[in-house]
């Protein structure tokens, strides 16, 4: 079912947007096993990525992209989530809290999906193999080289990898050498083909981080010849161990997954720099989680490294296949295929800032919605360019989670200051995984002279936030947006996200006292409490929507329209998918876009009404967070930088946005629409998650992201 359009003078006062919202903090009691594991259901959205790697109708070059994308996730779920459940053991029962009731049981489930898993990768990656050979596109090893390749890698080894690898004989080594997460290693078998001496052991790092992973070798005309960097090495063993007298050579890749959380005390600020270059270092020598190895491996190999590394058969080993960290093949060389074979991710500047002069200027006229990757995030950069220039602004205030590596956003802000003005930049130095690019992101701003603000003890700030100021005579006027993705040019390329461009006074009103929150963390939460407009994470994000849809249940009892679309990346807070439960036996009409964990189940036979959930994975990623509620025809409608889990709910400064303007209200609205009408690329998030494709019995074939192109580029502003 559709939602209404929305009625042309809808502009809902400020005042209505949070009302009442110092409600009871009781919880509703939730009875055991009501939700899916979420780490199960983490594992059944990397095997959709893994559908897109095996879908034929997927460009080939995409096709390997999501083979990196799933290799990359899981390596990341291991450090993280596995890494946790392993800790939750060692704690036993105090560690039940709040996260999972059986993670014995849970590793145990996740070891056999995961070997499941790495066979159905083996299996696509065997037919993309054959696919690039009839597209004369050849990955070759170490024993497929002609003479004229033989020679050209021997040349490439003396020249670029030779000083770049230090060989580890590792049984002579009393303590075994520390395995870096990330890295993988060729495991060496040294041995005479005579067997004369005793064969002996070896490692060697491949230098990925130095080096690319796939070389171009010289090749026929009309074909393309690639070799790895570790075959490149394995040509090479004779050469390195030549002085030891051996002849015979086997070599299998191995690689180690590592505990990557960070132990931050919730401590004063000032110590945090300190603690977060400790945990990086720490990090470095987490403790294993994942073993992963070729399944060919000398078996007393195998048993050597286990015993070396102090690892068990209960230690998540992985049997794989001859190539590991697949993540790389996320940059396989796009100059081998043809354009056919390649998306061509095409962006838009938004009409209303086509041969506009200035982007303040059209925001100050009316509120502008940017819907990432379609339309170009140029824009904000020329906002932030616009106002590092612009005489009549004094300052600027901005958050940042995860930052390009060479942010013109960043740069912006340099020149800003440079030009005299203020700016205020709230820096997430614990985005996990960009830890380090952001310490240094902190070092070069301050060296530029803007504030940076580095978070709050034991709270991540997530909202993605910005307020200009600007002084025309004796008048103050401000200007900013609200967004759901992250202030990054290179991801706002694939990321699909809505970032709300406004002056209204009501919004960057609120816009500020989050700021001010930042800035004065230890006055409490007053800053967040005297909000009107926008709910925000820690104070009032919860109970606002639970308030939201308690009133679509209230409806639905007196059998009126009740319906809500929800999309977020995730969901798992117990209480909110307990509060959908609720709404779902009284008949509200559910329909949910979750891209990623979904630990609600879906149907039940005591509901009225079952909940309606897909999952979208396509070209782009889907993750915005969007919420409509019908609220007996007047839609309430939002954007936000959460999703609802426990974390971005309770333990995050995160921020929704209510869309006031008429047009982006509808203009959301109707992606939502097309997103939930999409029969190609969505699957069904049922209980059992067995994510088959949601299919339409007329035939019509509607591949929701290509239809918001068509959408958004035709859509006429008047």
């Amino acid at each position: 079912m559709r939602l209404t359009k929305s009625e042309p003078g809808d502009m809902t006062p400020a005042t209505d947007i949070l009302p009442d919202l110092k409600l009871s903090k009781k919880k509703d009691h939730l009875p055991k096993k009501k939700m899916i594991a979420r780490d199960v259901s983490w594992l059944s959205f990397n095997a959709r990525v893994l559908q897109e790697a095996a879908d034929p109708t997927v460009p080939l070059r995409e096709r390997i992209r999501f083979l990196g994308i799933f290799s990359n996730n899981l390596d990341e779920f291991f450090r993280v989530r596995v890494a946790t459940l392993k800790r939750m053991l060692s704690f036993g029962k105090s560690a039940k809290v709040h996260l999972e009731e059986n993670p014995d049981e849970i590793l145990d489930e996740i070891q056999q999906i995961g070997i499941q898993q790495q066979r159905e990768f083996d299996r696509i990656w065997k037919g993309i193999e054959e696919e690039l050979r009839t597209d004369k596109i050849f990955i070759r090893t170490e024993k497929q080289l002609n003479k004229e390749q033989q020679k050209f890698v021997l040349s490439y080894f003396d020249e670029e990898v030779r000083t770049n690898i230090i060989p580890l004989m590792i049984e002579s080594i009393q303590h075994f050498p520390f395995l870096r997460d990330k890295s993988i290693y060729l495991a060496v078998v040294l041995a005479r083909q005579d067997n004369s001496v005793r064969q002996k052991f070896a490692l060697i790092e491949i230098p990925t981080a130095i080096l690319p992973r796939f070389i171009l070798l010289p090749s026929k005309e009309g074909e393309h010849d690639i070799i790895l960097l570790e075959d490149v090495v394995r040509f090479s063993l004779p050469n390195i161990f030549s002085y030891f007298g051996y002849d015979k050579f086997e070599s299998h890749i191995i690689k180690v997954t590592r505990d990557a959380e960070l132990d931050i005390d919730n401590d004063v600020a000032n110590s945090l720099i300190h603690q977060l270059e400790k945990g990086i270092k720490d990090r470095r020598k987490g403790k294993p989680v994942r073993f992963v190895y070729d399944k060919d491996i000398d078996p007393l190999l195998l048993e050597y490294l286990m015993r070396r590394l102090g690892l068990s058969k209960k230690d998540n080993l992985i049997p794989g296949a001859r190539i590991h960290n697949f993540k790389d093949f996320m940059d396989f060389p796009d100059a081998v295929f043809t354009n056919k074979q390649l998306h061509h991710r095409k962006t838009f500047i938004h009409p209303l800032f086509v041969n506009a002069p200035s982007v303040m200027h059209v925001i100050q006229q009316k509120d502008v919605m940017l819907h990432f990757p379609y339309h170009s995030f140029d824009t904000i950069i020329d906002l932030l360019r616009e106002a590092a220039i612009d005489p009549n602004v004094t300052s600027i205030k901005i958050t940042a989670y995860r930052l390009a590596r060479n942010s013109k956003i960043m740069n912006a802000l340099v020149n800003a200051v440079r030009n005299g003005k203020q700016v205020t930049v709230a820096l997430e130095l614990r985005a996990r995984f960009n830890e380090e690019d952001n310490l240094r992101w902190k070092t070069r701003l301050e060296d530029e002279g803007v504030k940076v603000l580095i978070g709050i003890p034991g709270m991540k700030v997530h909202s993605k936030l910005c307020v200009i100021k600007k002084k025309i005579g004796t008048k103050i006027v401000q200007c900013g947006f609200v967004s759901t993705g992250n202030l990054n040019e290179k991801t706002a390329r694939v990321y699909g996200d809505h970032c709300l461009l406004t002056a209204n006074r009501n919004i960057m009103a609120d816009v500020n006292r989050i700021f001010a929150y930042l800035e004065h963390p230890r006055h409490d939460i007053k800053f967040l409490e005297a909000c009107t407009t926008l709910p925000v994470s820690p104070y009032s994000m919860r109970q606002f929507f639970l308030r939201l849809i308690d009133r679509e249940i209230k409806n639905a009892r007196h059998k009126k329209p009740a319906r809500m679309i929800l999309k977020m990346n995730s969901l798992s807070d117990p209480e909110m998918i307990a509060k959908l439960y609720e709404a779902a036996k009284e008949g509200v009409d559910i329909k949910m876009v979750i891209r990623g964990i979904c630990c609600a189940y879906t149907e039940n036979k005591k509901w009225k009404k079952d909940i309606e959930a897909v999952s979208i994975i396509d070209e782009y990623l889907e993750h915005a967070r969007v919420f409509i509620f019908h609220n007996s025809g007047q839609e309430k409608v939002f954007i936000a930088s959460c999703d609802w889990m426990l974390r971005n709910l309770d333990h995050r400064v995160e921020a929704a946005v209510p869309i006031l303007d008429p047009v982006s209200k509808q203009e959301l609205i109707d992606i939502m629409n097309i997103q939930l009408s999409g029969n190609v690329k969505a699957r069904i998030l049922d209980n059992d998650q067995n994510n088959e494709y949601k299919r339409d019995q007329s035939g019509k074939k509607i591949r929701s992201q290509i239809e918001i192109y068509k959408y958004l580029h035709e859509k006429q502003y008047s």
